[in-house]
């Protein structure tokens, strides 16, 4: 037989190299990293429907557009006037 969740879980994770903080709430799950007040929040619903993979596929390819392309530089320095002045 299961218990049923009535007050929040906490426990501490490890993923990718970095400590986490999952909390698993009666009405949602939070990802927050250890040390942190703010994380990420998913209700139990939208993970159930599969909308919070959609939520987080739909803010990458938002945050990819809005990245700015990353200037393109040549491979020699620009010339600058007619090269060293002599002092004569």
């Amino acid at each position: 037989m299961t218990t049923q969740l009535d007050k929040p879980i906490k426990r501490e994770i490890t993923a990718r190299g970095e400590v986490l903080i999952l909390t698993l709430g009666p009405k949602d799950v939070t990802i927050t990293p250890k040390g942190r007040r703010k994380g990420k929040t998913f209700t139990w619903a939208d993970l159930w429907s599969g909308e919070a993979e959609l939520a987080e596929q739909l803010r990458v390819s938002l945050a990819a557009l809005a990245a700015p392309d990353p200037p393109v530089r040549s491979a020699r320095p620009a010339a600058r006037g007619r090269g060293p002045r002599r002092r004569g």
